[in-house]
This record gives C-alpha cells, sequence and structure tokens, in this order.
C-alpha cells in the first residue's frame, strides 16, 4: 500500500504543481489601475505601499500588472482593492452566465377513468359513516 499524502517523483505535490488561468477569466488590473489614473507598474507599487502597507517587489507587481495570474492570494486582492480604491469584483472580468435553460414543461396530470365499481350510496348528514355506525358517542 503506498502512501498518497507524500508527493513522489513521478506524482508531484499539487502546491507545485502551476495553476491554469480559469478559462474564461480575465485579469483587469491594467485597466482598473487606467480607469483611476495608475498607469504604471511603479506608480501600483507605491500605492500598494503607501495606501494598503504592503510591500511587493517590482517583478510581483509587474507580473500582477502585464500578465493573467493563475491564482491570486486573497491578502494581496485585498491589497490591490485598497491600494486602488475598489472592490474584488472589479478585478477579474468572469465570463458572462448563460441565461437558464428553460424549465420543461410540467408533467401531464394523468386523466382519471370512471371506476368499473358503482358509487357509494348517499347518506344523509345525520346519519354517521358506516365504519362509526358501531361506536357511541358522548352528548353534545
Amino acid at each position: 500500500m503506498t502512501d498518497t499524502t507524500t508527493p513522489s517523483p513521478d506524482r508531484p505535490c499539487p502546491a507545485d504543481t502551476p495553476a491554469e488561468p480559469a478559462p474564461g477569466v480575465r485579469w483587469r488590473l491594467r485597466m482598473a489601475a487606467a480607469e483611476r489614473g495608475v498607469w504604471s507598474a511603479t506608480r501600483l507599487r507605491r500605492l500598494l505601499a503607501e495606501r494598503a502597507r504592503v510591500e511587493l517587489s517590482a517583478a510581483s507587481v509587474s507580473a500582477l500588472f502585464t500578465r493573467q495570474p493563475a491564482q491570486v492570494k486573497l491578502s494581496i486582492l485585498t491589497a490591490l482593492c485598497t491600494a486602488l480604491d475598489c472592490t474584488p469584483g472589479d478585478l477579474p472580468a468572469l465570463p458572462a452566465a448563460e441565461p437558464p435553460s428553460p424549465l420543461p414543461p410540467p408533467p401531464q396530470r394523468p386523466v382519471l377513468v370512471e371506476s368499473a365499481l358503482p358509487p357509494e350510496p348517499r347518506r344523509s348528514a345525520q346519519e354517521p359513516p358506516a365504519e362509526t355506525a358501531h361506536r357511541s358517542l358522548p352528548p353534545l
């Protein structure tokens, strides 16, 4: 029996494998920054340090600014939003959701066919049902 929790040469640890960008998701950091007057990674790095108190390397900020990341730490996303005064929904552009498919029509109710049994005889309002006729009831 092999241990599935430790990585092996033929099966690397999931954290070591590079993540793929999510299909259809576009990274809009550069556009969101430009909408707020931030035109360079250097200026964004300065804002991150001043407003969010986060020090990132020039290479890290440049990579975030120019390429679509496969993953972003929540702390970095929060710092970017603080520095640019935006919301997390402003940075990734998610693909448009497909409209939900129409619901199938409700199933048809079965048509009741008249029974071959004869109908039960009608009883008067004062006559108790046949199954309770043998029981005595308390006076009203």
